[in-house]
């Protein structure tokens, strides 16, 4: 399979052969190597932290190399990886609107300001209202839009992630797209 920068990468059939023939090593750095950066940028959206995102990628790959002894193939192994990062970011969100309401703390608010706090943020002021608007959708939604929007996933292959149908899954998209752009619209 031929990258997007133009560098062979392993399909998942091959990744898994290398696994099942003993050469995790190799399987293990396939893996990483084809799904890092997008896995990354899952986890990078859900948390708006370069941290928390590099954490949880961690884990998911943890998660994802102690599981695939039981992979049955019955799904492709990137919406696997996919299902498992997003359940941790999730997971992670749930853990941490926790702990904001403990801490009496506002956890939109937390994720607004690390939003206008990320010294890696490059963008003008539409795309960090963007990021904005999409952070306040609910997470079902959040979900949805960047999938489809950010990781330009189908929405067969996202109904396999998320185990939703796809209808659903278009009005989720069209929920949130609508959302956003009457957030961004009020505000340029």
């Amino acid at each position: 399979m031929i990258a997007a920068d133009g560098t062979t990468r392993m399909t998942d059939k091959e990744i898994i052969a290398l696994y099942r023939s003993g050469e995790k090593d190799r399987a293990f750095a396939s893996l990483v190597e084809s799904y890092g950066e997008r896995l990354y940028w899952h986890l990078r959206r859900f948390t708006n932290s370069h941290e928390d995102a590099d954490d949880l990628l961690q884990e998911c790959f943890m998660k994802i190399w102690t599981s695939l002894p039981d992979f049955r193939e019955e799904s492709r192994l990137y919406t696997w990886a996919y299902r498992i990062a997003t359940n941790e970011a999730l997971n992670h969100l749930r853990k941490n609107r926790w702990l904001a309401a403990l801490q009496r703390e506002n956890l939109d608010a937390v994720m607004e300001q690390r939003i206008d706090d990320d010294p890696s943020f490059d963008g003008n002021e539409l795309q960090r209202e963007l990021m904005k608007a999409i952070n306040r959708l609910p997470a079902k939604q959040k979900l949805v839009f960047n999938l489809r929007y950010f990781d330009e996933l189908s929405y067969e292959d996202i109904a396999e992630i998320t185990g939703t149908s796809v209808g659903a899954l278009k009005a989720s998209y069209h929920f949130a797209y609508n959302k956003i752009k009457e957030e961004l619209e009020k505000k340029f």
